[in-house]
């Protein structure tokens, strides 16, 4: 079954071709490490890993590339606050980034360029621009002439009559109404990191980062640039002015962008005192993979309301997932007790390749799980068997809910429980099931036998 994205580009579901045959080449923006990833960012980085692995599900071989940006506005301006040199004010934060992806069991990139490592690569695209006269110099920096590039607007839908050709912007964010042509390259200024060029002595504005390290990596024409929605103006469309500008080629096929995250019903910010990060979350007692498990309820193109209740849940289900994973691993059930499960099989693994396929619906998919997981026509082995594969595109790591190991003292006790329940002296089981409970385990009677867990 063919995977189909919706393409920011084309505003419409596409079926997804790649440029080589089961080959992908995938850009996505990371982290600006002047503070720790909050969940917002953490929520992109979780869609942009469930696409890889829908790839990779499909048998397509991915190079994903995501860059570091470390030299920016208000990396610049935290840093002076700091009062530390610009590595040393970065460095924690992207040491504590690769941590966050390791926790949330992010698969890792190909590739993590830095972009002070690629001034090189930045200074041949702005040569290449000037020298089409697509870019010009004014007060000692270098800007895009966006009235020269005749597409410019098409991904974001801004309209010529929206454009401010003439006027400049130095900031490397602004909104949509100050579409003017924006900076390549800052001229030098007094406290500011800067680096020699053909055309002055400054530092790179941070649009073109993107352009110099995802052509690097990937050549000037790949296949999939992911990213959140908040960037498809003004970074991804000034990505792909400069880009195609400077080469003359397509710059991306398919721009794949996620949906912001609420908190509360509300846009997080510093004043509401509702930014949050991976720490907050384990500090509560929280599994960081509980917010993997709810970033997955909610469509990547859908707005997602983070709330504590909310992340709760999520908790339970995912400690209720690897309950019932433990107890499949063990479990002596066979299928000759049960009709057609091969059929059964083979209809749920189509299902679940159909949701991931269709636009990375991965809340149907979870549905889907669940559905194994409560079904009466499937046999054990069967069932632990469809959720570890399913867990290849979730990445929960289901199959690795390692068996506790039950102390000798406790199982002793749950032997001796059993032997007075079988003599039907319920009185004496009943006594020694409270002394399981006060050491801290739980004893519960199945059909197969008792089973112990901690409280």
């Amino acid at each position: 079954m063919a995977v189909k994205f919706y393409n920011t580009l084309t505003r419409k579901k596409q079926v997804f071709k790649p440029l080589k045959p089961k080959s992908v080449g995938l850009y996505t923006c990371g982290p600006t490490v002047y503070n720790y990833a909050h969940i917002g960012n953490l929520r992109t980085y979780i869609f942009e890993d469930i696409l890889r692995r829908v790839l990779e599900y499909s048998d397509y071989k991915v190079r994903h590339v995501m860059n570091i940006t470390d030299i920016e506005d208000k990396i610049i301006r935290d840093a002076k606050k700091a009062k530390k040199l610009i590595y040393e004010f970065t460095e924690p934060y992207e040491k504590a980034f690769y941590g966050d992806l390791k926790k949330l069991n992010i698969k890792e990139a190909y590739r993590y360029p830095k972009a002070t490592a690629h001034i090189p690569e930045m200074i041949k695209i702005i040569s290449a621009l000037l020298k089409k006269e697509l870019a010009y110099k004014a007060d000692g920096s270098i800007y895009f002439d966006i009235s020269k590039f005749k597409k410019y607007g098409r991904l974001s839908g801004l309209k010529k009559r929206e454009l401010k050709a003439g006027a400049r912007v130095d900031n490397d964010e602004y909104a949509k109404e100050n579409a003017e042509d924006f900076v390549l390259w800052k001229v030098k200024k007094a406290g500011e990191p800067w680096w020699r060029a053909p055309f002055g002595e400054g530092r790179p504005g941070w649009h073109i980062e993107c352009s110099a390290m995802s052509m690097k990596y990937l050549g000037p024409t790949f296949d999939i640039h992911a990213g959140a929605v908040d960037l498809i103006f003004p970074h991804h469309e000034n990505e792909i002015a400069q880009s195609e500008g400077a080469t003359g080629k397509k710059f991306v096929n398919y721009f794949i962008e996620g949906e912001h995250l609420l908190v509360d019903g509300e846009k997080m910010s510093k004043s509401l005192g509702n930014v949050f990060n991976l720490r907050d979350i384990e500090t509560r007692g929280f599994d960081p993979l509980a917010f993997r498990y709810l970033a997955l309820t909610a469509h990547y193109r859908s707005k997602l309301n983070f709330t504590w209740k909310s992340l709760e849940a999520a908790q339970n289900a995912l400690d209720n997932l690897r309950e019932v994973v433990k107890n499949l691993k063990t479990a002596t059930q066979h299928s000759n007790i049960l009709k057609n499960v091969g059929m059964l099989k083979k209809r749920s693994m189509g299902k679940f390749t159909k949701y991931i396929n269709d636009d990375l619906n991965a809340p149907r998919a979870l549905a889907l799980l669940w559905e194994v997981v409560k079904s009466q026509k499937l046999d054990n082995k069967t069932k632990y068997n469809l959720i570890v594969d399913f867990d290849k595109v979730f990445g929960l790591n289901l199959a690795e809910s390692k068996t506790e190991k039950i102390p000798s003292q406790i199982l002793e006790l749950a032997k001796d429980r059993e032997k007075y329940r079988k003599e039907k002296n319920f009185k004496k089981s009943d006594e020694i099931r409270k002394k399981i409970e006060s050491l801290g385990w739980l004893v519960e009677d199945a059909l197969s036998g008792p089973k112990l867990k901690r409280k």
